[in-house]
């Protein structure tokens, strides 16, 4: 019954992410148009940040879809990870996107063009409240996903990005100020570059076999050792798997006379592991105390 709601759960979220994926595309081809009618930089800054949005999602709902695949013989740990590498092309695409804007903006200081500022405002509110549809659809999904939390993400910055071009939009009705273009083009790149800088660590630490950042690989090897039966601990590699999925691989000493409770001594401590650092996948290598490692490495080796 429990595979049944999972199944659903998913189902649902692939849906929500499907109608956001379909209501991003037909913002970014109005804000394009209007944008290119206009003569607004930001406007147009938006809307490529709008299409990446969209794009975001497209690999967030692939990656979603075949992360559920069960491991066979090509991938015997599963799938999973393929929603951090959409995370990683997502993040990589923010930062390439933010670097293009800053470029961008700069010329527009070099040469001003022109910028109708009613057609800004009136097409980055419609913006906004896509934005907004668009972050209602992702946000609880986003709270368990690494990979959707960066398309969540890119929508957020999106949203930050239509509220900046209102702005720009208003102090140009104003007053003219058409330098405000390319200045709030800045400010929208600035933000998507802090933020994708601060994300992407994440991401990277996973797919380079990183410990969990919540878990204390020295802490981890103590505890082995303070286990009841257990003479030292030795090789010990921690990494996630998944983003939620941590693993664990040690070769454990036990002690003199105690080689007949190894069973029982290797049951207490994957216990121990489960239930005091949350790490479920352990492969535990027993020694004997007259035969261990000897000069091996504690972590790592």
């Amino acid at each position: 019954m429990a595979h049944h709601h999972h199944h659903a759960d998913a189902e649902g979220g692939d849906s929500r992410i499907f109608w956001a994926v379909l209501v991003n595309l037909g913002l970014t081809v109005a804000q394009i148009i209007g944008g290119v009618v206009s003569g607004s930089l930001a406007m147009i800054a938006d809307a490529i940040h709008n299409l990446s949005d969209a794009l975001s999602l497209v690999i967030a709902f692939f990656a979603r879809k075949i992360a559920r695949r069960p491991p066979d013989q090509t991938m015997t740990f599963g799938y999973g990870r393929a929603e951090i590498v959409a995370a990683l092309i997502n993040y990589t695409t923010l930062i390439v996107i933010g670097l293009y804007l800053i470029y961008e903006a700069v010329m527009r200081f070099i040469e001003p063009q022109g910028v109708d500022g009613w057609l800004v405002v009136i097409i980055a509110g419609v913006a906004l409240a896509v934005d907004l549809v668009t972050a209602l659809l992702t946000w609880s999904l986003s709270r368990e996903s690494l990979n959707i939390r960066a398309a969540f993400l890119h929508n957020l910055a999106d949203a930050l990005g239509s509220l900046a071009v209102i702005f720009a939009g208003t102090l140009i009705i104003l007053f003219d100020w058409r330098i405000i273009d390319p200045i709030v083009t800045l400010l929208i790149a600035g933000y998507i570059l802090w933020m994708s800088a601060s994300e992407i660590g994440g991401v990277i630490r996973i797919l380079m076999l990183g410990s969990p950042p919540e878990i204390d690989a020295g802490r981890v090897l103590s505890r082995l050792k303070s286990v009841d039966g257990i003479a030292g601990a030795h090789h010990l590699h921690l990494w996630q798997m998944q983003e939620h999925e941590a693993a664990l691989d040690v070769h454990l000493v036990i002690g003199r006379n105690r080689w007949s409770e190894a069973d029982a001594i290797k049951s207490v401590v994957r216990q121990c592991l489960q239930t005091e650092f949350g790490i479920r996948h352990t492969t535990l290598e027993i020694e004997c105390s007259n035969h261990a490692c000897t000069d091996a490495n504690a972590i790592g080796g």
